[in-house]
């Protein structure tokens, strides 16, 4: 029976040294709690990207002058998506490519209209 007198201190095995995580094992720790919710990132993803990120090359091509390349580009990352996503690929991959499309459309936007 644990009181006063003989409780165990559970932190005296612990150190006090903080670890040092780089951004990578951290986004692979994120990735790995969301592991539940595989579908729903999924959706979004391909929601977010149809909506938002699909309609970038016309307007580029048109307003900016922008290379056929943009479309190329644009279209493969989502493709990648689906692929992904639908191919049984883990939440790990799932969430991998839906950030670096958005990176890759959004830097595109900055090239070409800043």
């Amino acid at each position: 029976m644990a009181d006063i007198i003989n409780v165990t201190a559970h932190w005296a095995g612990k150190s006090t040294t903080r670890t040092h995580r780089s951004t990578w094992s951290q986004w692979l720790a994120f990735a790995d709690t969301q592991a539940k919710n595989q579908t729903i990132w999924f959706l979004f993803s391909l929601i977010l990207q149809g909506v938002f990120f699909l309609p970038i090359p016309a307007a580029l091509m048109f307003y900016y002058n922008a290379p056929v390349i943009v479309l190329i580009i644009t279209m493969i990352l989502f493709f990648a998506n689906i692929i992904a996503g639908m191919g049984g690929s883990g939440i790990r991959v799932t969430l991998t490519f839906f950030v670096i499309s958005v990176v890759v459309n959004l830097l595109m936007l900055a090239v070409f209209i800043l």
